[in-house]
This record gives structure tokens, sequence and C-alpha cells, in this order.
């Protein structure tokens, strides 16, 4: 059988623009930015349609997405440096280091769990005011008064919110320089990493450059987010969604992961805690808070194939924003119906999608499985001589 290349079929990646192209017009939504990377190098960069429709304002590779559920990989990490300097393990209990967190039914509740979308926790936080999003202290209390909606450890139930909410606080008590969680995640992941026009919360040297979230598809969740993302401010913490990030940056990030934890000689985390963190944890478990959605589209159930701060595309054919042709290892992140990254680490072949004008969840990540397909379908045979752009 016939390996795969290190090149990218020129012909196959202008019909994924063109099929990108096609979406745009259509007003599914407004612009893409996409990188591409081969065998260790950026291989392919561009950037479709609008930053902002309504303006009427061009997308660019420099311009900063609100890249939401993202942040997840970045919090995931950061407790990972606090477990190679000593600080805990995953089988540690939340309330040994946040002990008001011990309550009502969550006192066995481990980081493990959190990070897995086992630990019980709601999908969004009752009680959670608009007044109060981005606080992330006070978001903290109010999820230490919460019971699991879930026994822990049982369900697997993605949390878009609370469990990493409570992590980033996780990452603050630990930290030995007593750092908030916004600065610790920008001196520890995106200044070693070159990360220049990242930062959690809205920073205002970033204005210029922000993508603002536009809800294409009108959903109360998608009208939410939108909310949200214009009442950001530079101190608005929110572990599990409110990072910022550029495509040049997030295709440095997706470098870090390829490389096993470091990149240009800067450490981020070791080779084994990346390993860990891309493997299943979550067996065969389907995730319980897309059972809604399964059931209207007639969908059986299907494993959630969740990593600790990461999604993996695993085995089988289901709605997957990794495409159906990635290998069973493809690992990566995906935000809300806006945005997806992968690596596939058999093919050596990796993606960075960013999209503004939010879409539907389920309908996302079908889109993304078709254009993530047509990556998987750019890689050159081996020994063919191909053209990477």
């Amino acid at each position: 059988m016939t390996g795969f290349g290190t090149t990218l079929r020129a012909a196959q990646l202008e019909r994924l623009g063109a099929s990108i192209t096609r979406d745009i017009d259509d007003a599914l939504y407004d612009g893409m930015a996409v990188g591409i990377r081969v065998a260790g190098r950026t291989v392919f960069q561009a950037s479709y349609g609008f930053a902002d429709r309504r303006s009427g304002r061009r997308l660019g590779t420099s311009d900063v997405f609100a890249v939401l559920s993202f942040t997840k990989a970045f919090t995931a990490l950061g407790i990972f440096q606090a477990i190679e300097r000593g600080a805990l393990s995953l089988g540690t209990r939340v309330a040994e280091i946040l002990p008001g967190f011990g309550t009502n039914g969550k006192q066995k509740v481990t980081i493990a769990q959190l990070l897995a979308h086992t630990g019980g926790m709601p999908f969004t936080l009752p009680g959670l005011s608009a007044e109060l999003q981005g606080n992330l202290r006070a978001t903290v209390e109010l999820a230490c008064q919460i019971a699991p909606v879930n026994p822990p450890g049982e369900v697997v139930s993605y949390s878009a919110q609370v469990s990493y909410d409570v992590l980033g606080r996780v990452i603050e008590v630990l930290d030995p320089q007593g750092r908030p969680y916004r600065q610790i995640i920008a001196e520890d992941i995106f200044q070693p990493l070159g990360m220049a026009n990242s930062a959690i919360g809205a920073a205002p040297g970033l204005a210029s450059l922000r993508v603002p979230i536009v809800a294409r598809n009108e959903t109360p969740m998608n009208l939410g987010l939108m909310a949200r993302d214009a009442a950001m401010t530079e101190a608005s913490e929110l572990p599990g969604g409110g990072g910022y990030a550029s495509l040049d940056d997030m295709l440095r990030f997706v470098a870090m992961l390829e490389a096993g934890g470091t990149l240009d000689g800067a450490h981020v985390v070791s080779p084994a805690t990346l390993a860990l963190a891309t493997t299943n944890h979550t067996g065969l478990r389907p995730n319980n808070t897309l059972a809604a959605q399964r059931e209207m589209r007639g969908l059986a159930p299907y494993p959630a194939y969740l990593g600790l701060g990461f999604f993996l595309r695993g085995e089988g054919l289901f709605p997957m924003p990794f495409g159906h042709l990635a290998s069973a290892a493809t690992f990566g992140c995906i935000g809300a119906g806006s945005m997806v990254f992968w690596c596939d680490p058999k093919r050596r072949l990796s993606a960075v999608f960013l999209s503004s004008g939010l879409m539907d969840q389920v309908d996302s990540h079908l889109r993304f499985q078709r254009l993530s397909d047509m990556v998987h379908a750019a890689l050159s045979p081996s020994g063919a001589v191909g053209e990477a752009p």
C-alpha cells in the first residue's frame, strides 16, 4: 500500500478554497482563516471572506479570533504544568485545593474528571448573571454551591464552562507567584511560544485585530456567545472559553503539540504529558450533552472520545470535525460553532480552521468534517512529486 508523502496537491487545495468560498457566498458563515502543516512546517495559509460582514471588513491571517473552547487546551496545559512541578496529580480531589468545592456530592470529584468532562458538572452554570461572566472567583464560588447533574465518574457530559473555570481557579491557587489565571497562561504558554497576538480576555492592544462574534445561526446559545464577546474586557477570565488568538499563533500552538510539548527550545509540557492528554479517557461512552441533537437528527449514540483537554478522532463513522479520513490517533479542539484544529500524528498532518459567523453546533461539525476530509485528501502519496504552496 502506498504511504503518505509530505506535500499537498495544489488542485485539491483550490477545491478546498472554492468550497469555503461557496459557503461564505451562501451566507452559511462569514469568513474563514485556514492553516495547514505537513511534516513539521506550515505549507498553506489563506483567508476567505469577512472578518465582519456587517462592516465589509475582509479577513486577514493576522486577525484575532475569540477561540472559545480552544481555551480549554490552554487551561489543561496549565494544569499539567502544575502536575509536572509536583503541585498536584490527576487523582487529586478538587476539594483538597478548593475546600469550598467539596459540598453537595462533589467531595470526590477529581482533577482528571473535570479535564475529561466526567465530573458531573453542568453544561453552563445556573445562576451566573451577565455581570459575573468573566469574574473567575465569583464564578467558581457559584460552582462550589451546585450539585452534580450526573454521578461523578459515570457519565460523559461536556461542560462548556463550569469544569474548566474550576480548573482555572485551581491553577491560580497553586501558582507559586500568586498570579491571576490570565497572567499565568500568558507568561507560561503564550509568551514562550511566541504567540504575540493571543490573550485571555479582550486585551486592548488586540482590539483593532479582533474578529467579532456574530450569530449567523441565531440560537439562544449563539446569541449568548455574541453578547458575551461584546462585553469582554481585559480582565475577563473564562478558562473554558475566553481566549483570543490569531491563525499564526494557533499554528505555533499546533507546532508545539506536534513536537511533543516544545517549540524553538521553549518547553511547555513533556511528551509524556501530551501522550496521556491525547489518550481516550472516556471509553466508548457517548457525550450526554449531544443527546438531544442526536435524537433530533436521528443519529444513534456514538463515543465521545475525549482526552484530557482534547477531543480525539477515534474510530467509526459519525459527525467528526477532524474528518472521517483522519487516522484514529488524530486529536485537537473544537470551538463552539466556529472553529477546529487537529493534529494527525500518523500522517504528520495538521490543520487550523478559524471562522467568523457562528453556525449551529452540529451543522458546524459536519462543515468541518467535509473541509477536513478535503485536507486529508490533499496529501500526496509517498514518493510522488507534489506541490506545497
